[in-house]
């Protein structure tokens, strides 16, 4: 048997708990079980097709032959797209030269990384969020953690951020955040950007500079009263030090179709550029055409959101309102009310509870099992997020929801639940 090891970095990556999740409930589903399956941070088409009007703009695409590699920064007609977009829909302005197009969010997030941080640098993150843990791996950066608390609605908050910002190469942020479904009030981005202007004023020319990746690939997707603040709007001298990630895969429930657009100075643009095109992760020339068509069909566009928007929404409050009655009843469940995204953050607090087959379930590891076994639901811990393992709180995904199930989920989780003393 060969002994052989390979890279530092590929020894010491850490497998997604998630993908084994994953698996797991794949080999109960082949076994028969039907599984309300509230894992999955995407969508199922069936559920939350594309826009019709985005499918009929890719076909028409292919159709027209757009099928050779496209320039590595994106194609003109897009930037020119995206930066009309969101001037018209967010106000701040970007020119082309400031945006750079890729296969979906995560080559920006990457290329941000590895054109931002070196070795050793800190990175401030809060957890629980999605990957941050896994880039700053990539780049050996030094790992910098805020645990965020359920009084923030897990945001983290300008007070918990200033202890570690001497030194600070990069800040990664996401509202509205996954795996909460929560967003930045007005108040604490802007303390925050606060913190990142006085910090690098206070550094001068020649030391390098705090940067804020701002991941806002759900902006769109707000609920209620809740409001997306973004940096740029809330103090314009923001824009010389963020970089967004933004795209459709959210928006347009598009996962699929991979094409993604980062906004920033247009020095850093240029680093990511270089660094993506290396990789290679370039979104499809086809799709790269269809968007840039899409994107300025004003009114085929707010038509889409306001059917999306109301059926995602409809699906967050009634699990919602269904875990606030298992919690009237007594049973150790709760949930935030839903602000954004895809995501219902759900508290299942039943560590230390015995089953009726008198077994303890001793960790939050045990009270996931059992939540697939005996209500045969599926949901993602935090700690799969970077959180403590003691954690009882848990993202419930929507993506995947069918109404008609609903009912019928809450109603075998208060079963299993009866179960246990």
């Amino acid at each position: 048997m060969s002994s052989s090891k390979l890279s530092q970095l590929a020894e010491t990556l850490i497998g997604s708990e998630i993908v084994r999740l994953g698996a797991e409930i794949k080999e109960k589903i082949k076994q028969g079980n039907k599984i309300y399956n509230y894992t999955i941070g995407d969508f199922d088409s069936s559920v939350f097709p594309i826009p019709q009007a985005l499918e009929e703009e890719i076909i028409k695409s292919f159709k027209q032959h757009n099928t050779t590699y496209p320039p590595a920064e994106g194609t003109l007609e897009l930037r020119e797209a995206v930066s009309k977009f969101i001037l018209d829909r967010e106000g701040i302005q970007f020119s082309t030269s400031e945006i750079l197009i890729a296969a979906g969010g995560r080559p920006l997030i990457y290329s941000a990384f590895r054109a931002i941080v070196d070795k050793e640098d800190k990175v401030i993150y809060a957890v629980p969020s999605w990957n941050n843990n896994h880039y700053v791996h990539f780049t050996e950066g030094e790992h910098v953690v805020i645990e965020s608390k359920q009084e923030n609605n897990f945001m983290p908050t300008a007070e918990e951020i200033k202890q570690h910002i001497n030194g600070a190469t990069l800040l990664a942020l996401c509202s509205p955040l996954n795996p909460t479904g929560t967003a930045f009030t007005n108040e604490e981005l802007t303390a925050i950007c606060n913190l990142i202007i006085e910090e690098n004023e206070r550094r001068g020319d020649y030391e390098k500079k705090l940067y804020l990746m701002y991941d806002q690939i759900y902006w769109t997707l707000t609920f209620g009263n809740t409001e997306h603040y973004n940096p740029v709007s809330i103090h314009p001298k923001m824009k010389e030090y963020t970089i967004f990630i933004d795209g459709i895969s959210k928006a347009f429930a598009a996962t699929g179709v991979r094409v993604g657009w980062a906004l920033g100075p247009a020095n850093v643009i240029n680093k990511m550029k270089a660094i993506n095109s290396h990789v290679g992760a370039w979104a499809p020339m086809a799709e790269q055409k269809a968007v840039a068509n899409y994107l300025l069909q004003t009114e085929n566009i707010n038509a889409y959101f306001n059917h999306f928007k109301a059926e995602v929404d409809e699906r967050l409050r009634r699990i919602y309102v269904g875990f606030q009655q298992l919690k009237v009843e007594g049973f150790d469940v709760d949930a935030i009310a839903p602000q954004a995204a895809i995501y219902l953050t759900i508290q299942v607090n039943l560590a230390g509870k015995t089953t009726d087959t008198h077994k303890c379930l001793e960790t939050q590891s045990d009270v996931t099992a059992y939540l697939l076994n005996e209500a045969k639901l599926a949901v993602v811990p935090f700690y799969a997020f970077g959180a403590s393992r003691s954690s009882s709180w848990y993202r419930l995904s929507v993506g995947t929801c069918k109404k008609e199930e609903i009912d019928e989920m809450l109603g075998m989780l208060k079963t299993a639940l009866t179960k246990l003393s």
